[in-house]
């Protein structure tokens, strides 16, 4: 799947498009984000200002998938094809021109009841805050800014829900919340989740009865204490996801002499070369055997040479995903993520753990925060600030900085590692950093079950990127201090699972911001 980020006159939109697309897929969804009519016939350029042709669109969107494209109806070209001096700032400044073109009488536009309705709840959304205390600084922020604060946020859905009270009662219909939610990205539309199926999920998941509304809902009914208790709407099934899904057909069948000729020679053998050869060739066999409850702790047993050879457990990964899956985090980090997770993270409360690590993820160390992280472990630990841990079944709430150990933990080259190890309890995998202080690790290891599994690469973004894959490759539930965080690394940046996992509003939220 592709996200295309596209410009229309002064508006720029996500366009979101499945692989193998075609260029009547692109100019319909066009259509669509846009509210242009059917037939309008448009001209598609790139950033560099060059036209691209229809034959060679998904070319371009393949090789160059960060390109943000722009869109010009042909008449707006025609109008300037006569103008000695006609340029592509001319071909931009066309918006207000363009906007008596869509209201010739020739052919008019009638809009659709989708359109109507999303004019509608904003409209609602725009009065209820006008009208009451606060609502200006929602707005006046998002003017401002282009986003809203967490604090800002839970202002704007204090309002919404004080206002849906008011107008529909303690118990408003289905329709109702789900008009608020499409209200709000409708205003503001930078909140929206490019992700999810309708874009509000994360203010009003009418499927899971979850989202901020929903939530504000129950605590002003609770608060009420009304004698009969709501309603509360069944929670549709969600899909198999994540680590725990086995992805491997029962049909996908190994020969038994086969295999154990393979587990034979993987036990003894030191070439590397061929080790990779025999771990490909024995992959579904061990994918089905980390699924069965039976034996899926004796895994390390059964294939010691992960503890040995590096690069197995990315090996493992592209065979069950794709090598493109497999090499979205570290291509993606630095030109889409790291720098809005560092901007988004300045609005955190600040902490001396938060301030430390702002200063690392900047690259701006002194004297006092010399032996702090490097700038991308840094950045990855702000966005497990950004999404912090949620009470859970087994846990009390604990706080982003309190779990950080449960992500990484630091040891100096000479501590003894089976020390560390034998006191670590669970299976959830972590980094162990090894080296003389914490911005200079000279070994990055995968810790799981009292073993140290050796990362491929001495990053901390490659040994992250791993310790992630290594969830699915020994099918290991997140560790449920760090659901959020890894929610958000599995559907947004590896695009894994995406509408089939469990997603709570603070991930949607923080896609929305960082994505628009």
């Amino acid at each position: 799947m592709l996200l295309i980020k596209v410009r229309y006159q002064d508006s720029r939109k996500f366009i979101r498009l499945q692989d193998g697309f075609t260029f009547a897929d692109f100019v319909n969804e066009v259509h669509n984000r846009f509210c242009l009519p059917p037939e309008t016939n448009l001209h598609i350029y790139d950033d560099t200002e060059t036209e691209i042709d229809e034959d060679i669109l998904q070319d371009v969107l393949n090789a160059r998938p960060d390109t943000s494209l722009t869109i010009v109806r042909r008449e707006n070209i025609e109008m300037l094809s006569d103008a000695s001096s006609s340029s592509w700032t001319d071909i931009l400044s066309l918006s207000h021109s363009s906007y008596e073109l869509d209201q010739m009488p020739e052919r008019p536009y009638k809009k659709s009841k989708t359109d109507d309705a999303a004019a509608d709840a904003k409209e609602m959304v725009r009065s209820a805050l006008k009208q009451t205390s606060g609502g200006d600084a929602v707005l006046a922020e998002y003017s401002s800014k282009n986003t809203l604060s967490s604090e800002m946020r839970r202002v704007l859905v204090n309002i919404l829900v004080g206002h849906m009270v008011e107008m529909h009662g303690r118990i408003p219909t289905r329709n109702q919340k789900e008009q608020y939610a499409l209200g709000v990205v409708t205003l503001f539309p930078s909140l929206k989740d490019p992700f999810s199926k309708k874009g509000y999920e994360h203010f009003y998941d009418a499927d899971g009865g979850t989202g901020y509304i929903a939530w504000r809902l129950k605590t002003v009914q609770r608060n009420a204490k009304k004698r009969n208790k709501p309603s509360i709407s069944k929670r549709s099934e969600i899909g198999l996801s994540g680590p725990s899904w086995n992805r491997c057909s029962s049909s996908e069948q190994q020969d038994e002499d086969t295999l154990r000729e393979a587990i034979a020679f993987l036990t003894h053998s030191t070439d590397e070369s061929q080790i990779l050869l025999k771990m490909r060739e024995t992959f579904h066999y061990r994918h089905r055997l980390v699924h069965d409850p039976n034996k899926t702790t004796d895994i390390l047993k059964t294939f010691p040479t992960f503890l040995n050879t590096k690069g197995l457990v990315n090996q493992d990964f592209s065979l069950l995903f794709s090598p493109e899956t497999s090499s979205k985090l570290l291509e993606m980090w630095d030109t889409t993520f790291k720098a809005k997770i560092i901007e988004e993270a300045i609005g955190l409360t600040s902490t001396a753990v938060v301030r430390s690590l702002l200063l690392s993820a900047n690259n701006q160390r002194d004297s006092e925060h010399c032996s702090d992280w490097d700038s991308d472990m840094a950045t990855l630990l702000l966005l497990l600030h950004l999404l912090p841990p949620s009470p859970g079944k087994k846990v009390s709430k604990i706080s982003a900085s309190d779990a950080i150990n449960r992500l990484v933990v630091y040891q100096k080259s000479r501590t003894s590692f089976e020390q560390h190890l034998q006191q670590r309890e669970g299976r959830q995998p972590y980094i162990l950093a090894v080296g003389r202080n914490r911005d200079h690790i000279e070994h990055f290891y995968i810790a799981l079950d009292k073993n140290l599994i050796p990362c491929q690469s001495d990053t901390s973004l490659s040994a992250f990127d791993e310790l992630f894959k290594a969830h699915f490759v020994f099918n290991l539930a997140y560790d449920e201090a760090l659901l959020h965080f890894y929610t958000f690394i599995q559907t947004t940046i590896y695009m894994v699972d995406v509408g089939k996992t469990k997603e709570s509003p603070r991930v949607k939220e923080l896609r929305a911001k960082l994505l628009n």
